[in-house]
């Protein structure tokens, strides 16, 4: 039986780009988006989630195999929290149920690599535990400056990869078998960068801060490849990861070594094996 998906962002982008190769596989595909989707909905507002959900519920027949939440915006405002996080993370909270039905339910969110970049420790802190209210009071305080206003976008992203990483091993997640996790683009050649691209001096720019040496600026069905084996049912085991689909941004920013965290519990790790514990 086909598999069912609902996409946001499909209107234009990753989204369409992911919504097209899923039917172009057989795949049946309700996308959601303010224009040139099926579904028209404001993920910027409570009342647009829990509508648009709803509605591409009912399109799909009540049925979800997988959801891919791919909408987002990178304005230096508050309407960038509104959609970039509770515009994922309130309409994956209305599909879940849904989805748990799925004897192969899956979700992948598209996040970036400016999760990387500096942000506001203020904002991502209040995305994650604050009420959507005191985010976007704080996003307009930092809107009020262009200089802080262009760390909300990084905030966002930042906050999108930290509320999947501690969703996705809870019980509702993968305690329901379902993958959740973050694709992280570098320079995607879509709408929403063609103005970063315009002239020399602002690809110069861009390339600065999103170093890419493996094949330089992508396509979106770079990212949609990834975004579609995530809500596959091939994959069983991956959870919580944000995935650097990126050109090799992260590596040349953050360098080679991943694994300096786990120096300092060398002596934990004896401790436990003396214990007989299991290394944790």
């Amino acid at each position: 039986m086909a598999r069912t998906y609902i996409v946001t962002g499909a209107g234009s982008g990753i989204g369409a780009a992911t919504a097209r190769l899923l039917r172009e596989a057989g795949a049946t595909v309700v996308g959601v988006d303010l224009k040139n989707s099926d579904i028209s909905a404001d993920l910027s507002t409570p009342a647009g989630r829990r509508e648009g959900a709803a509605a591409a519920l009912e399109a799909a027949g009540g049925r979800v195999d997988a959801a891919i939440a791919s909408a987002g915006v990178s304005l230096p405002t508050a309407l960038t929290v509104s959609v970039n996080y509770y515009g994922v993370t309130e309409f994956l909270a209305e599909l879940r149920p849904a989805l748990a039905q799925s004897t192969a339910p899956r979700a992948a969110v598209v996040g970036s690599m400016s999760s990387l970049q500096p942000n506001s420790p203020q904002l991502v802190e209040a995305l994650l535990t604050s009420t959507e209210a005191t985010a976007v009071e704080v996003a307009d305080q930092l809107a009020a400056d262009p200089q802080t206003g262009n760390l909300i976008y990084a905030s966002t992203k930042r906050a999108i990869s930290r509320w999947v990483r501690a969703q996705s091993v809870t019980p509702e997640w993968a305690g329901a078998g379902i993958p959740l996790n973050v694709v992280a683009p570098g320079i995607v050649v879509t709408p929403m960068t063609e103005q970063l691209l315009a002239s020399p001096e602002s690809t110069a720019f861009v390339d600065a801060v999103v170093p890419m040496p493996l094949n330089y600026h992508q396509p979106p069905e770079s990212i949609a490849n990834l975004l579609i084996w995530l809500t596959s049912p091939e994959n069983t085991h991956c959870a919580g990861q944000t995935i650097y689909c990126d050109g090799g941004s992260d590596v040349v920013l953050r360098g080679e070594d991943a694994w300096s965290w786990a120096d300092g519990r060398v002596g934990e790790y004896f401790q436990q094996l003396t214990a007989g514990q299991p290394a944790g």
